[in-house]
C-alpha cells in the first residue's frame, strides 16, 4: 500500500489559489495596521466624552485585544469550514464600512444617547477589530500548501502582522493625528478597506458584491459632516473650540474636550471670569507687593488667562509657560489674541520636563493649571514633581494650583497631602462645604485652589482678598487642613493612582 505524498492541507487547498506571497503579506500587514489605527483613533474620539484617562485607555486596549483574540479564533475556525477565498472580501469590506461610520455614530450617540456610549463604542472597536484580525488565519489557510512549510508560513505571516501593527501605531501617533482630523483618518481607512475588498471580490466574484459597502462608506463621510460634537480644531491632544461670549464682544471661551477650560478677554486681560482664576489672582496678589514684576512658570497654558493677567497687572513680569499641545498654542495666537509682546514665552513641552530645565531658585511663582475635569497628568502631582517645583522657587517663592475633583475629593486630598509633605506651609481655598468648614453639608466638588510655600501664609490678608474678589470662598490651613486631608496617602512616581482617585462630574465645566 502506497502513501500519498500530498498532505491533507494540500488536498483541501489548491496551490493555484490566486493569493501569492506578496499579496498575502500585504493583506496581513494592512489588516493588522488597521486594527491599531482604529484603536488609537477611538481614544481620540472618546476623549471629549470620557476623558483621556487611564480607565479610558485601558477599556479601549482591552476591547481591541478582545477583538484580536475573537477574530483570530473565529477566523481560523470558519476558514476550516468555508472556502477561505469567500471570506476575505467580506471581512475587509464590512470592517471598512463600520470604520467609516464610526465618527458619526459615536458623536451622535454621545450627544443624543450618552447612556449607550460605552456599548456603541465597544461595538465600533470590536466588530472591525475582529473582522480585520480574522484576515491573518484566513490568509494563512490560503497560503498553506503542505504541512512541511507550516512553520515557515505561520511564522512569516505572524511576523508581518506584528510589523503591520507597529507601523499602524507609529504612523497614527506621529503622523496621521498630527496632520488629519480623526474623522478623516477613519473615513480614509474605511475607504481603503472597501477598495481592498473590491479588489479581492473582483478576482473571485465580481464587483457587484461591494457596491452596497461603497455606499455605506460614502454615507459615513456625509454623516460625519453633520454629526453633532464636531471640533473647530483637532489638536494632538484635544478636541478644541473657541466660543464667543454673547454678552461681551471681546470675551472668548476655550473649550477642550467638552470642558470650558479658559476664558479670555482679549481687550481686558485683567478681567477674570472663572472663580478659580479669581481665587488664584487673590492668592498671588496677597503674597507679593502690588505691581511688583515676577518671574513665573506655568504648568499648562490653555488660553493663557493668568499669564496675561500678570502681564497686565504686573508690568515687566516674565512668564514661561509649558504647554504640551502645539495646537492649543496656535489657537492662542490665531484666535485668542496672543502676541509676541507681554513677556509671555510659551514652550511646547511637557510640564515635568520643563521644570527640569529651570535653574534652582529662579522663579518667584509657579502656577499649576494642567488639571482637567476628567483627566489629570499624574506625573505633575507627585512628591518628586513637587520637589522639583520647590527647587525652582526662590526662598520666598509660591506654588499655587487649580485642582478639580468631585465626590469624596479623594484626589484633591491626596494632592494636598503630597504638598504638605513637600512644603513647610500649605493652605487650601474653596467653598466652605468643599474644604471641611461646614461638616454638616455634603461636598459636591468642583474647583479648589491649593497654595504651598516655605514661608508662612498670611491667612487674614488672603481671606480679605478673597472676600473682595470671590465672595463665599474661604481659606483653611493648620489643624483644620490636616483634619480635611485625613488619611490620604501621598502620591509618588511609584504610586499615583490619580485616575482612580479622581471623580469627574457629568457636565465637566470649570467655574
Amino acid at each position: 500500500m502506497t502513501r500519498s505524498s500530498s498532505s491533507p492541507v494540500a488536498e483541501d487547498t489548491p496551490r493555484n489559489n490566486g493569493l501569492g506571497p506578496r499579496t498575502a503579506a500585504m493583506l496581513v500587514f494592512g489588516s493588522s495596521a488597521a486594527v491599531l489605527v482604529v484603536e488609537i483613533v477611538a481614544l481620540r474620539l472618546l476623549a471629549p466624552y470620557l476623558g483621556l484617562t487611564l480607565e479610558t485607555s485601558t477599556m479601549v486596549i482591552g476591547i481591541a485585544l478582545t477583538a484580536i483574540a475573537v477574530g483570530s479564533w473565529l477566523g481560523g475556525r470558519i476558514a476550516d469550514q468555508v472556502s477561505p477565498r469567500r471570506l476575505l472580501g467580506p471581512s475587509l469590506g464590512v470592517s471598512g464600512a463600520v470604520v467609516a461610520l464610526t465618527p458619526a455614530v459615536l458623536r451622535t450617540t454621545a450627544e443624543w444617547a450618552p447612556a449607550m456610549l460605552l456599548l456603541i463604542a465597544s461595538l465600533t472597536i470590536l466588530v472591525p477589530g475582529a473582522l480585520l484580525s480574522a484576515v491573518t488565519p484566513i490568509v494563512t489557510k490560503l497560503r498553506l500548501t503542505s504541512l512541511a512549510e507550516t512553520g515557515t508560513v505561520v511564522g512569516r505571516l505572524s511576523g508581518v502582522g506584528t510589523v503591520g501593527a507597529i507601523v499602524g501605531t507609529v504612523l497614527t501617533g506621529f503622523v496621521l493625528i498630527a496632520r488629519l482630523p480623526v474623522s478623516g483618518i477613519l473615513i480614509g481607512l474605511g475607504t481603503l478597506l472597501v477598495v481592498g475588498s473590491a479588489l479581492i471580490e473582483w478576482r473571485t466574484r465580481g464587483w457587484r458584491s461591494t457596491s452596497a459597502l461603497t455606499l455605506v462608506v460614502v454615507a459615513g463621510g456625509l454623516a460625519t459632516m453633520v454629526a453633532p460634537g464636531a471640533c473647530d480644531t483637532e489638536t494632538r491632544y484635544h478636541c478644541a473650540r473657541v466660543v464667543a461670549d454673547p454678552d461681551r464682544d471681546s470675551g472668548r471661551t476655550l473649550v477642550l474636550d467638552g470642558v470650558r477650560h479658559s476664558y479670555v478677554d482679549i481687550d481686558d486681560p485683567a478681567s477674570l471670569k472663572f472663580a478659580y482664576v479669581r481665587a488664584i489672582a487673590s492668592v498671588v496678589d496677597t503674597a507679593f507687593p502690588a505691581g511688583e514684576p515676577l518671574a513665573a512658570h506655568h504648568l499648562g497654558g490653555g488660553g493663557l488667562t493668568f499669564p496675561r493677567y500678570l502681564a497686565a497687572t504686573r508690568p515687566g513680569t516674565r512668564s514661561l509657560v509649558s504647554e504640551i499641545d502645539a495646537g492649543v498654542v496656535r489657537i492662542d495666537r490665531d484666535q485668542l489674541g496672543l502676541g509676541a509682546e507681554g513677556g509671555i514665552d510659551v514652550r511646547v513641552e511637557d510640564g515635568r520636563i520643563g521644570l527640569r530645565r529651570l535653574d534652582a531658585g529662579s522663579r518667584d511663582l509657579v502656577v499649576g493649571d494642567a488639571f482637567g475635569g476628567v483627566s489629570v497628568p499624574w506625573h505633575l502631582t507627585t512628591v518628586e514633581a513637587m520637589t522639583d517645583v520647590r527647587r525652582v522657587l526662590d526662598e520666598d517663592g509660591l506654588y499655587v494650583a487649580n485642582l478639580i475633583d468631585h465626590g469624596d475629593l479623594a484626589f484633591a486630598r491626596a494632592e494636598v497631602a503630597t504638598l504638605s509633605g513637600t512644603f513647610e506651609h500649605v493652605a487650601l481655598v474653596g467653598e466652605p462645604t468643599e474644604i471641611g468648614l461646614d461638616p454638616t453639608a455634603t461636598p459636591e466638588g468642583g474647583n479648589l485652589v491649593v497654595l504651598a510655600s516655605n514661608r508662612p501664609v498670611d491667612v487674614r490678608a488672603t481671606q480679605e482678598a478673597l472676600d473682595a474678589r470671590q465672595p463665599g470662598w474661604k481659606i483653611v490651613t493648620g489643624d483644620d487642613l490636616t483634619s480635611w486631608i485625613s488619611d490620604a496617602r501621598l502620591l509618588t512616581d511609584d504610586y499615583a493612582p490619580v485616575d482612580q482617585l479622581l471623580q469627574p462630574y457629568g457636565p465637566r465645566s470649570s467655574q
